[in-house]
């Protein structure tokens, strides 16, 4: 399946190089979303919130573009960082960018460490989300995933979003039947050597069929592979899945979860081309 097409559903390019870019459009890659998230160490003012909100919607945006490339973000002070009571000021801020063409969702939310300020600051970006009409991408901590899975889905019952407007992240074995059940979507991240697998989650897609799963690189700054996605369509046709398999587990869902937001923009673009011997365009 050369012409394999990819919609990477949780990515985080700004760690990404262009070589990665160039990389994913020959893979298959069209479009993408980044998820708004920790860059490696604490920020320490709502403004630099402000700067890296506004790279997302505009320097990101501008380079994909030039490989070919959709690129799409979601927005919210993330678990990481939600119990530092220096970002707390950023949930004001969030609604001015929830309001961008450029966003698809509210998120990352959920839980790093499960602690009240996360409790706090979840809850109160799902009432944002719901005020706004926009989907909500929960990202699910990466100790003692099981009780933050379930408690993520306690507290997405009470705010009262329709299940199918949120997408459950980072999920692997012990988790994805208690989030099929609750009728959210279900996120898969396939790393290197942490995570999901490709064989781990071809395993998956066999037990618990396609219907609302996504699977997603979430490549960043640690040892990650944005071409994930293409190795785990590759598996799933090594182990009998169709080509319509494939292309809904890797273009349809991610599309029909995101849709929700009515700002999807994926129309061709084509690689740019240079400005004065530069790829990028520099000044006015």
């Amino acid at each position: 399946m050369s012409d394999m097409r990819i919609f990477d559903p949780h990515i985080h390019m700004t760690s990404r190089t262009t070589d990665d870019y160039e990389a994913m459009y020959t893979a298959g890659v069209r479009a993408v979303v980044e998820p708004a998230f920790w860059l490696g160490q604490p920020r320490t003012s709502p403004d630099t919130f402000a700067d890296y909100f506004d790279s997302l919607l505009g320097w990101e945006p501008y380079r994909a573009s030039q490989f070919g490339i959709r690129h799409h973000c979601t927005i919210a002070l993330n678990p990481k960082e939600a119990g530092d009571p220096r970002c707390r000021p950023v949930l004001d801020l969030v609604p001015r960018y929830l309001a961008k063409d450029g966003v698809v969702a509210v998120g990352e939310v959920g839980y790093d460490s499960m602690t009240p300020d996360e409790d706090e600051v979840f809850a109160v970006q799902l009432e944002m989300a719901r005020d706004v009409g926009l989907p909500v991408l929960v990202h699910t901590p990466h100790r003692d995933k099981a009780a933050g899975t379930r408690r993520s889905l306690d507290v997405v019952r009470e705010s009262g979003l329709p299940p199918e407007r949120v997408l459950i992240d980072h999920l692997n074995e012990p988790t994805v039947a208690m989030v099929k059940e609750s009728g959210c979507w279900m996120g898969f991240s396939v790393y290197p050597d942490t995570k999901m697998d490709e064989d781990r989650m071809v395993r998956i897609l066999k037990e618990y069929g396609t219907e609302r799963m996504l699977v997603n690189s979430a490549a960043d700054w640690g040892r990650s592979d944005p071409l994930k996605t293409r190795r785990v369509g590759e598996a799933m046709l090594a182990a009998g899945f169709t080509e319509v398999d494939v292309d809904t587990v890797l273009w349809d869902n991610p599309v029909a979860f995101y849709g929700q937001s009515g700002r999807l923009d994926l129309a061709e673009t084509e690689p740019a081309a240079f400005y004065a011997g530069n790829t990028i365009k520099r000044g006015g």
